[in-house]
Formats: structure tokens, C-alpha cells, sequence
């Protein structure tokens, strides 16, 4: 039987990142996929060209009979454009008892704004794990972050499981960090000299989410969603410049 993986996240036009991603990503880990969609997005990979956020009673209508239906082993939340519909995902939350992943989306890769951090941090406390990169790691906890060591600092000083994603750091590796349970374990993969990233946050949070799902613990979830993304990485699509999406293959 296929576990069941619920994304809450905005829509990506160009099919790279958000639901779309998510659902790719169910999907290619044998998941069967529910969504969510908090807001629609007219966008490509070159930046984010306008946002439309339907009411905060639809969005809890769609939860309500989706949940209700196809209750979910696992749920990945990604953006949610104001405080009405965190507002709207912590009461659904209230009813759930699997694990869930949260990517705090508070920036495009292209720069546009999509969230702000005080809205977000009411739902820290449902998260098995909280997934920011290293500019959203700094707006939710102040630190400038430069360094391995100041990742460690910060992560340690959350006060809730992370994984703070190290991709943006530069060098020869991509080094992350999952910080839970008082442990810190870097997880690390040679960098892969390409610009095609569009959606690579998106995709890791629902990889691991689907690990969850697959009664995986974290660390080994997150282990196993890295390796899958490093293995994208590595099929270089021929679509979207100057930052185009991955290619989301199947696990074999």
C-alpha cells in the first residue's frame, strides 16, 4: 500500500517548484499525493511575476475534505502567503498526528518575497523538522551565517529540529546540517557545478517527508532525500534559463 503525503504550498506555474515539485516528488517515491494550494503563482524560472492567494476559508475547505478522505502519513508544508492561512494550517494541524516537514518559503530564488518569518513561527511547534536555507535560517534567528561554524551556532541556539540547508555556502561541498534531539550530524555531497536549482528546496522537503511517510526516522530520511537530490543534480534538464528545474525520475 502506498503511503499518502499531503503538500500545503503555493502553485509554480512553470511546474518546478511547489505543489508541482511536491507532487513529482510523491510520485517518484511511490507515494500517493494530496494537495493543498495556498496561493497561485504566474511565474517561470525567471522570477516570480504575480501572486494571486484565494480566501483562507477555501484554503480550509480543501483541508477539511481532503484530510477527512485521504488521511495523510506524512505532510509537507511549504509557502503561505499571510498570517490567515498559517492560521488556517495550525487548526488543521491540531488533527493530525504524523510527521511533518516544514520548508519555510520566505524568498524565491529569484529574489520576490513570499512570506513573512513571524507568520511561520506559529507552526514550529507541529514540525518534525523545519527546513530553511541559509538566508531564511538568518531571518528567523538574526545570526549572520558564514561559516560552518556559525550554522552550528544557530541551529543549536532554534530550538527546534532542523535541517539548515547549506547549498548557498559555496565551495566544493554541499554541507547540511540536521540539528534534533540535542545531535548535530552534517550530511555532505560534493557540490554540483550547475545553475538548474529551481525548486531543489521544495524537492528535498518532500523527499523527506515521503521517507517519513515510508516509516523512515529523520535522520535517515533526510540522508535518503539528499542522495536523491545529488542525483538529480546530476541530470541536467534542457529546459529554463537561467535557472531551470530538475528532472524529478523516479526512485528505481
Amino acid at each position: 500500500m502506498h503511503p499518502i503525503v499531503l503538500t500545503i504550498a503555493g502553485s509554480d506555474s512553470s511546474g518546478g517548484a511547489g505543489i508541482q515539485a511536491d507532487l513529482k516528488t510523491f510520485a517518484a517515491h511511490h507515494c500517493y499525493g494530496t494537495s493543498c494550494i495556498t496561493a497561485l503563482t504566474a511565474q517561470n524560472t525567471r522570477g516570480v511575476a504575480a501572486v494571486h492567494v484565494p480566501p483562507a476559508d477555501f484554503l480550509a475547505a480543501q483541508l477539511r475534505e481532503t484530510i477527512c478522505d485521504f488521511p495523510p502519513a506524512a505532510v509537507k508544508i511549504g509557502m503561505l502567503p499571510n498570517e490567515e492561512c498559517v492560521a488556517v494550517v495550525a487548526e488543521a494541524l491540531q488533527q493530525l498526528s504524523c510527521p511533518v516537514v516544514l520548508d519555510p518559503v520566505m524568498v524565491a530564488t529569484s529574489g520576490a518575497r513570499l512570506a513573512e518569518a513571524d507568520n511561520l513561527r506559529r507552526l514550529f511547534p507541529f514540525a518534525t523538522v523545519i527546513t530553511p536555507n541559509l538566508c531564511e535560517m538568518k531571518t528567523l534567528c538574526g545570526h549572520t551565517i558564514a561559516s560552518e561554524e556559525d550554522m552550528l551556532r544557530a541551529a543549536s541556539e532554534f530550538g527546534y529540529p532542523v535541517l539548515l540547508k547549506g547549498g548557498h555556502a559555496g565551495g566544493d561541498e554541499a554541507a547540511d546540517l540536521l540539528f534534533a534531539n540535542g545531535q548535530a550530524t552534517w550530511l555532505r555531497a560534493p557540490r554540483v557545478p550547475i545553475d538548474d536549482t529551481h525548486g531543489t528546496g521544495c524537492t528535498l522537503s518532500s523527499a523527506i517527508a515521503c521517507n517519513l511517510a515510508l516509516g523512515h526516522d529523520l535522520l535517515e530520511s533526510c540522508h535518503l532525500a539528499k542522495r536523491w537530490l545529488t542525483d538529480l543534480l546530476h541530470e541536467k534538464p534542457d529546459f529554463g534559463v537561467p535557472n531551470g528545474p530538475l528532472f524529478h525520475r523516479s526512485i528505481a
